[in-house]
């Protein structure tokens, strides 16, 4: 896969600008959930009330860089999704409470990019995806896709909600509530390559690690899942 990350933004609690990243970066260390809800008032208040977190935090990353293009086609990938919902639901269920029809149409993996198309407008082509380890990966893949078949920019956002105290001891990969969106273009700048091979699993999450290589210029950088070894190569020429 040949590809160009024409801009890139991420959030996460207390880090909202590039800036702010690359210092996060230079010494990264595990951030405190302190409930911090991403900025999005450039939403109508009676369009944000419908908004999770988890929503909140692809809005964030994703709404600037979709402001030169009228339509851009979306792929969003999360592993666990809304969690919190869930759990609520699941709470109402086992206390034989009814159901809220809104909770539940809110929950499935889709929701958000539903939310996006409605809010922005857009009825381009757009993806929800849910991976394993390697979800930054399969999101790529899906995405190059698409530029191949003549996209000229594809955005590719991913994000992790802090899970419920509940389901914790279960979550292993996700140190801290983060979303990372990638607007992507054809090009041969960066290259992504996959073989077979086993190797040591990195200490953060694939996206954190990618922004890391992002802000310090690395030229490689592998990823470890199970038994995929992703390679992202960048040409510098």
């Amino acid at each position: 896969m040949h590809f160009r990350i024409e801009q890139w933004r991420a959030w996460a609690p207390g880090l909202e600008s590039v800036d702010d990243w690359r210092a996060w970066c230079k010494a990264p260390v595990c951030l405190v959930d302190g409930q911090q809800q991403p900025d999005v008032s450039f939403l109508p208040a009676m369009q944000r009330r419908r908004l999770s977190r988890l929503a909140r935090m692809l809005f964030q990353v994703a709404w600037p860089l979709a402001d030169a293009y009228p339509a851009l086609p979306l792929i969003f990938a999360s592993r666990h999704g809304e969690t919190p919902r869930t759990l609520a639901i699941l709470s109402d269920l086992a206390r034989d409470e009814p159901l809220s029809p809104t909770q539940f149409s809110l929950s499935v993996h889709n929701a958000i990019i539903g939310q996006w198309s409605i809010l922005r407008g857009d009825t381009s082509e757009m993806t929800a995806m849910a991976a394993a380890g390697d979800g930054l990966e399969h999101a790529m893949l899906e995405a190059a896709m698409l530029l191949g078949e003549g996209a000229p920019a594809v955005l590719l956002v991913i994000a992790e909600e802090a899970p419920p105290a509940l389901y914790a001891p279960y979550i292993e990969d996700v140190p801290f509530p983060y979303a990372v969106a990638l607007l992507l273009t054809p090009g041969d700048d960066w290259q992504l390559t996959l073989c077979t091979g086993e190797g040591q699993q990195a200490a953060w999450p694939h996206p954190i690690s990618l922004l890391r290589a992002l802000c310090s210029g690395q030229p490689t950088l592998v990823h470890h899942w199970k038994n995929h070894q992703w390679t992202w190569s960048h040409n510098k020429a």
